[in-house]
């Protein structure tokens, strides 16, 4: 199963992906193709899906990051925790 997210991925966004959470860290893929931005509370959502998925067992590969969230999660150190796929 996969899912996608698109367009900001940002504090003003944030609320309306955690709505969805459960259904996101189910999927084994999730798309970021067509995120156009991202900030530190978008970081944080994908940690908790990562964090979600998990608990269940399961793993959470994230296709195709923009390359700000890999700088962004390089900053913070959570590029090894986040799974990033090409």
């Amino acid at each position: 199963m996969s899912a996608a997210l698109e367009g900001e991925l940002s504090f003003a966004r944030v609320p309306h992906w955690l709505a969805q959470a459960d259904t996101l860290a189910a999927a084994a893929v999730l798309d970021l193709s067509r995120i156009t931005r991202t900030d530190s509370a978008g970081l944080a959502l994908l940690l908790e899906l990562t964090r979600r998925a998990r608990q269940k067992g399961q793993a959470l590969s994230l296709k195709a990051p923009p390359a700000q969230l890999r700088q962004l999660a390089g900053f913070f150190g959570l590029d090894g925790v986040l799974q990033f796929a090409d």
